[in-house]
Order: C-alpha cells, then sequence, then structure tokens
C-alpha cells in the first residue's frame, strides 16, 4: 500500500509517526512539500518510507490511500485544482468540509472518509472517529489508536467540538503543575506528579467507559473529603457549566460552516 499525505502539519505529521512506529504494511509515504521543514524532519526520522514529492499533484499521482491534511480554508483553495483517481481511498481531516462538498472537489468514484484523528495517534494510542463507516479505513486505524465509526455525519460535528477541549486539557494541567511550583516543588516532580495521575485516571475511566462515568464522580469523593470539596466548590463556580459552553459555542461554529 502506498500513502500520500497532502499537509504536514501538526496532525498529519502524528498520524505519519504513528503509521511507521506501528506494525502496518506500508510500502511508501509520499508527502507534499508544504511544510518544508516538518517534510523534512519526518523524510529524515523515517528514511525508508519516507518520499517528499516535489508537488501535490504527485502525491495524489502515486498513492493508493490519500489523507487530506490541510485547514479547511487552504484546502478549498488547493484541491480544485488537483485531479483525483477513480480508484483512490481519499481519507479527510478537515474539520468543516463535509462529505458532499469533498465529492465535489474530488472525484465522485473515490471512497471518501472523515477522519478525526487526535496527537496521541503518533504513540498508537487514542480515538480516530471515522464517517461513513468503512471496514478497511476502521482496521487501519484499529492498528495506530482505536477507531470510533459515526453513522450520521451530523453527529461527527460533536466529535470535533470534543476534540477542541483538547488545548483546554493542557492548560488544566499546567495551572495544577504551576501551583505546585508556586508551593515550592520541583517543576518536574510537579510535572510528573500532575500528568501521571490524570493519565491514570483517564486509563481507569477508559477501561470501564461502558458504564455511566456519573458512577466516577461519585465513587471517587466521600462526603465531606477532599474530593467532594473540590468537585463542589468548582460546581459553585460554575466551571462545569462554563465548560459546556465553551463546547457548544465550539460546536455552533462548526455547524454555521
Amino acid at each position: 500500500m502506498k500513502l500520500g499525505f497532502i499537509g504536514t502539519g501538526n496532525i498529519s505529521s502524528d498520524v505519519i509517526t504513528g503509521i511507521c512506529n506501528s506494525k502496518l504494511k506500508v510500502k511508501k509515504i509520499i508527502i507534499s512539500p508544504r511544510n518544508k521543514n516538518k517534510a523534512k524532519l519526518l523524510s529524515k526520522k523515517f528514511k525508508k518510507k519516507i518520499l517528499i514529492a516535489k508537488n501535490n499533484q504527485e502525491v495524489v499521482n502515486n498513492s493508493n490511500w490519500l489523507f487530506l491534511g490541510v485547514l479547511p480554508e487552504v484546502g478549498k483553495t488547493i484541491l480544485p485544482r488537483l485531479n483525483f483517481k477513480s480508484n483512490q481511498t481519499i481519507i479527510s481531516f478537515m474539520s468543516t468540509i463535509k462529505l458532499n462538498q469533498l465529492k465535489k472537489i474530488t472525484n465522485k468514484k473515490s471512497k471518501i472518509i472523515r477522519a478525526i484523528p487526535m496527537p496521541p495517534i503518533s504513540l498508537g494510542k487514542g480515538p480516530i472517529a471515522i464517517y461513513p463507516p468503512n471496514k478497511k479505513v476502521k482496521n487501519f486505524f484499529n492498528k495506530i489508536g482505536t477507531s470510533i465509526e459515526i453513522k450520521n455525519e451530523g453527529l461527527s460535528n460533536n466529535f470535533w467540538a470534543i476534540s477542541g477541549t483538547m488545548a483546554s486539557f493542557y492548560e488544566i494541567l499546567k495551572v495544577l503543575s504551576d501551583w505546585q511550583v508556586k508551593k515550592g516543588l520541583k517543576r518536574l516532580d510537579a510535572q510528573k506528579y500532575t500528568t501521571s495521575l490524570y493519565s491514570a485516571l483517564a486509563q481507569l475511566a477508559e477501561v470501564y467507559s461502558s458504564k455511566n462515568l456519573k458512577k466516577f464522580v461519585l465513587d471517587s469523593q466521600t462526603p465531606g473529603g477532599l474530593n467532594w470539596q473540590g468537585v463542589n466548590e468548582l460546581r459553585k463556580s460554575g466551571y462545569f457549566k462554563s465548560l459546556e459552553k465553551s463546547v457548544n459555542n465550539i460546536l455552533k461554529r462548526l455547524n454555521k460552516a
């Protein structure tokens, strides 16, 4: 299988890294020269698998599966100029360009999938929401993460909206680490403790993700205890409502696109 990537920004780089570090059988990965520095770094890191194309059309011509990893506004400009192959599988990471738009831009005979990968894919971890359901694409992403199939494109924006909380999650880790440093801890120790704690909590929640998460909220606190105090103070401050409001606003932006 030959894979092609148009766009070598953060997400594409993470996906390429995940692929190269996995057991997936890939002959070559042809990448666009759009981000020259990242393209060179990837080529240097994975010499035997990466080939930098001269231009985007060369990527299209030499790939069985084509990944679109550019910003939506960039995609609307550069993609109509390209000649796509009818037998290609096209996987788009662009958040606001829907399936019917992609079909008009590319080729109606191509198999087009929308996917939502996240940075942990570089480590072979994390969810990848895909629409429409496709067995081959699902199996592919299951080798470098966890595929979640979406049966209704209208619901895909919900996943994109949640992905928009990633920076907020890291901000929480930063605030808690900074607080510990202010209280006298070394930064390395503070960050190691905070990140390890939240990583373990997330892993535990994932194991029991088939259950209602409300149970975790209740089971992790004792009336009058530290966690009881923490969650109630955040609740009173409107923290959780603000989080929900933020996700709703992201969703509104996606729905308007």
